[in-house]
């Protein structure tokens, strides 16, 4: 009775080199169908949210520029963490063998970040939380700065927060295993898809925590400012 032959690992262009993905089939996609994919859609939302934004109707007048543009951010948002990253949430353990558009998708992006073909624990429970957290949440901010409701402020110091320390996580835990999973100083798979993408989630949150901080301040100082009335 002979032994059955385990199948060897297909050939595959993440780091490190000898890391074995035995379910791996490559992707029959272009790249430029996964990037003109993201950014043509994300290209759509800001657009639309930018309209929406600055119609009288929503808010009686329109907009700052630079308050549009955050709930550009909020939208474009939402469509990424609760479309692509809720796919990565669902179907993280099928994806190095799923042909479907958001997996090639998922295994482009790997090439900058193995963990995302590998069931990297922390990957997995990080961008679950995003998901399923962050991604209703930033379209619930959208929607309340539409409509001028109260906690606007409070939504929008929320998401920004878990969105920051998230990213903090994303990079150190990276950082402690020696950025092992992306082939340093590569234009595209480390600059471009690690470390830009990634560091807008760093930069942008800081900009509205400082802000959501500025505006609810000014309402907690304008609230204590109000002398109790005397009966």
């Amino acid at each position: 009775m002979g032994l059955e032959a385990e199948p060897l690992a297909a050939p595959h262009p993440y780091w490190p080199r000898d890391l074995e993905i035995r379910r791996y089939i490559p992707n029959d996609r272009p790249t430029w169908h996964s990037l003109a994919f993201l950014f043509s859609v994300s290209a759509a939302l800001l657009t639309l949210t930018w309209l929406a934004a600055g119609w009288r109707g929503w808010t009686g007048a329109p907009m700052r520029t630079g308050r549009r543009l955050a709930l550009c951010w909020f939208a474009i948002c939402g469509f990424i963490h609760g479309v692509i990253e809720g796919w990565f949430s669902l179907y993280h353990t099928d994806i190095p063998g799923d042909q479907s558009f958001l997996s090639q998708l998922w295994k482009e992006y790997a090439k900058g970040d193995s963990r995302y073909v590998i069931e990297d624990n922390f990957t997995v429970c990080m961008e679950t939380i995003t998901a399923w957290a962050w991604g209703p949440l930033s379209l619930l901010t959208v929607l309340a700065f539409l409509q001028r409701q109260p906690h606007r402020y409070v939504l929008q110091l929320v998401v920004s927060l878990g969105q920051l320390y998230g990213d903090i996580l994303y990079f150190y835990t990276e950082y402690r295993e020696g950025f092992a999973h992306s082939e340093m100083w590569h234009p595209l798979y480390f600059w471009f898809y690690f470390v830009f993408m990634n560091a807008l989630w760093i930069v942008i949150p800081s900009i509205l925590l400082l802000d959501a901080w500025g505006h609810l301040s000014a309402a907690q100082r304008a609230l204590d400012s109000v002398k109790p009335k005397r009966h």
